[in-house]
This record gives structure tokens, C-alpha cells and sequence, in this order.
């Protein structure tokens, strides 16, 4: 307590006692006044407020020692609070971390918990059978039998829905089948035949399709579908290093799609573009426009620049870095020093021409790629030889070319 609060409840305890010794201490104080003892009443007054002094001083101890141990109290009743939330932070963490892992199987962990809880709903609607003023002890155990049929096929059903669910966030393409409209069900029951299952076409169109329409129709169809579904970010890139290397190709430089080719281990050389004896490295970061280009990509890419650039030092290597976002400030103070050059916000035109029409080096014969073709990025374009990139299917076969067939480690395209 703070000196006033001292004072305050010094003027209390003197009132109290004084109140209390009223009867006592008055009288014997006249009497040594009016016998002639003024020392003696002078001492009982200081001893009576060195009573009260000692008293409040007590009393205000004990006054904090009540403070601190309430303080006390609440301090471990919130430590024990924090420490139940931790355990249930940790507890959902772990669940969360499991969740994650289970996401490919049907997150069983999930619905095993749900299958707890609604049996322990089913088991006390049976147990109300079992215990009513007139029991029903069959009706109850039918209850639980049925209600056990129940929840296994709820269960199974949500772990199915999970699986097609996680599939269709791997490959997108596969919700375009789920709402596809089918027509006869002799058509819908119908395998493909041999030949059929082989074609990549296949996967854009329904058997109705594929074998009513025409092969001009279903090419550009199965084309124009490629373009317009929704595409796996994986798939997303392959078209833009696509695009970025078609560019290159329209320029007169032969182009290596190296992360196409390579996947994961391209380390960072998605395409390699020559030209006499200029040589660019690059890289295609096909990100969200809410997402940046920060120093560490750029330092990155810079080693295998610099591989290059240790390895042909008889050639001119040049780094160019492509994204579809912004690049931090930071990160371009650095790309500047070490002679990375930035092509940011560089968006991708979906309306390219990207029908590859290759001439047979083996026989001359014409063929046209479409992107989802197998030789598709083994391709390359050389216009000199009278190839090209063709817009439509249509504008590819009046040109005299077909489309390619599937390779079986033959000499066949």
C-alpha cells in the first residue's frame, strides 16, 4: 500500500480503538491529569498510538500477503490455462500434420473420429429403448446394427469423395468427366477400342464425341479444350516455358526445353536458347500476380548462369529471368550486379499459334504435334525447311500435313 492508503487506515484503527478503550482508557487518563501525572498520560498516549502504528502496520501486511497470494493464485490458474490451450494448439497441430498426410487416402483419421461421434449418438438412442418404462431390448439392438451399416457406408462414402476430390486437385482435367452428358448407356458402357485408348485425344472428349465427329473436329475440339480447363500448376508452367521458348523459335534460335525435358533436376534452366554463338539461359516462373520475385531465385539462377558461363567460355551466355509477377526491389539491385536480366509481369498470350508442323527428316513426310502429343517438346521448328506453328488444325492439314501418331520406338513420324 501507498502512504495514503497507510494513513487512511491509521485513522481507522485510532478511531477503533479508541472507541473500544472509551470505557477503559478515559477514565485513567482523567485520573493522572487531575492527580498530577502528566508524564504518565503523556506515555499512555504514545503507547496507545504506537499500539494503532503497529496494528496498521500488521494489517496492511496482511492485506498484501492476501494481494499476492490471490495474484499468486490467478497467476497459476492463467499459466494453467495457457498451458491446456497449448496442449490443444499441439493436439490440433499433430491432427493437422496427420490430416495432411491421410489427404491421398480419405483422411481416415477424420472420419474415424466423425464414426466415434455418431456412434455415440446411435448407442444412446438405443440405449433410451433399452431403458423406457416398457423396454424395447429388439428394437433397440436393430437400432444399433442398422445404425453401424450406416455409418460404415457414410464412412467409406466420405473417404471416396476425399480421394476423388484430392485426384481432381492433382489433374483438373478430370472434373470435365465428372460433369460430362453422356448419351446412350449401350454408348456410355462401351470401351475404347485399342487403337482409340492410344490417342491423347481421347482425354478431352467423350466417346459420343470421338467417334461422331470428324478428325479435324475432334482435334481442334480436344485443342480447344486444353486450353480452357483448369490446368494443375505443374501443367501451367510447362506452357508458359512453352510460350517463352515458341518466342525464342520465332527469332531465329534453336531452342532446348530443358525443364520440360528434365523435370525437377533441370536446376533452374528451363530453356536453353542458341543462336551462332550467343547462348540464353532462362527460367519461367509462372506465379500468381500476388506473389514476388525475391533475391533468393535470383541468386539461384545465377548459379547455373554461371555454370554455363564457366563451362563455354567460348560462347556468349546470357541469363534472362521471365515471371509472370513483380520482382522485389532488392532482388533487382542484385539481377543488375550480376547481369541477370528481368522480363517481370511478362504474361502469357493463350492465343499463340502452338500447333508444331514438322517435315519427317527420314522420309519427308508432314506431320502436325498438338501440345498434349507425345513428341510434342522433342519437336523443334526449323521455318527454313518450310516449318511452322500453325493456329488451327484446319490451317495444318490444308497445308498438307497430318496429325502425328502415337510413337512406338519406331522410325514411323
Amino acid at each position: 500500500m501507498n502512504n495514503e492508503s497507510y494513513f487512511k487506515k491509521f485513522l481507522i484503527n485510532t478511531f477503533t480503538y479508541a472507541l473500544g478503550s472509551l470505557f477503559l482508557g478515559i477514565p485513567i487518563f482523567i485520573y493522572m491529569l487531575y492527580e498530577d501525572y502528566p508524564l504518565i498520560a503523556l506515555a499512555i498516549i504514545i503507547i496507545f498510538f504506537a499500539f494503532v502504528a503497529q496494528s496498521t502496520h500488521e494489517d496492511i501486511q496482511k492485506a498484501k500477503d492476501i494481494d499476492f497470494k490471490e495474484k499468486l493464485s490467478e497467476s497459476d490458474n492463467k499459466a494453467q490455462t495457457a498451458q491446456k490451450e497449448l496442449g490443444v494448439a499441439n493436439h490440433k497441430e499433430e491432427l493437422a500434420k496427420q490430416l495432411l498426410k491421410e489427404r491421398a487416402f480419405g483422411f481416415p483419421t477424420l472420419f474415424s473420429n466423425i464414426d466415434y461421434y455418431e456412434n455415440l449418438i446411435d448407442d444412446s438412442l438405443a440405449g433410451k429403448l433399452e431403458t423406457k418404462s416398457h423396454p424395447a431390448f429388439k428394437a433397440a439392438d436393430t437400432v444399433k446394427e442398422e445404425s453401424k451399416r450406416r455409418r460404415v457406408a457414410e464412412k467409406e462414402n466420405r473417404i471416396t469423395q476425399s480421394i476423388i476430390e484430392f485426384y481432381e486437385k492433382l489433374e483438373p482435367s478430370l472434373i470435365d468427366y465428372k460433369n460430362q452428358e453422356f448419351g446412350d448407356l449401350d454408348e456410355i458402357l462401351q470401351e475404347w477400342t485399342q487403337e482409340e485408348s492410344e490417342d491423347p485425344v481421347t482425354y478431352f472428349l467423350s466417346k459420343d464425341e470421338y467417334r461422331k465427329l470428324s478428325v479435324t473436329e475432334k482435334n481442334q475440339l480436344a485443342l480447344n479444350r486444353y486450353w480452357t480447363r483448369p490446368h494443375s500448376n505443374w501443367q501451367v508452367g510447362i506452357m508458359y516455358e512453352r510460350y517463352v521458348g515458341y518466342l525464342y523459335e520465332m527469332n531465329g534460335y534453336e531452342v532446348l526445353y530443358h525443364g520440360i525435358k528434365e523435370g525437377k533436376r533441370d536446376l533452374g534452366r528451363d530453356v536453353i536458347a542458341q543462336k551462332g554463338n550467343n547462348l540464353i539461359v532462362i527460367q519461367c516462373k509462372y506465379w500468381s500476380q500476388f506473389k514476388k520475385i525475391f533475391e533468393n531465385e535470383i541468386f539461384q539462377f545465377f548459379g547455373t548462369v554461371f555454370e554455363y558461363r564457366f563451362k563455354e567460355k567460348s560462347k556468349n551466355i546470357q541469363g534472362i529471368f521471365y515471371s509472370t509477377c513483380e520482382v522485389s526491389d532488392l532482388a533487382k539491385v542484385f539481377a543488375n550486379e550480376l547481369k541477370i536480366e528481368l522480363q517481370e509481369n511478362f504474361k502469357m498470350d493463350k492465343t499463340y499459334p502452338c500447333i508444331k508442323c514438322n517435315i519427317s527428316r527420314v522420309d519427308g513426310t508432314k506431320i502436325y504435334h498438338l501440345p498434349f502429343d507425345q513428341q510434342y517438346d522433342h519437336t523443334k521448328i526449323e521455318p527454313n525447311r518450310g516449318e511452322f506453328y500453325a493456329s488451327t488444325v484446319v490451317e495444318a492439314e490444308e497445308k498438307g500435313f497430318r496429325r502425328a501418331w502415337r510413337w512406338k520406338g519406331t522410325a514411323k513420324d
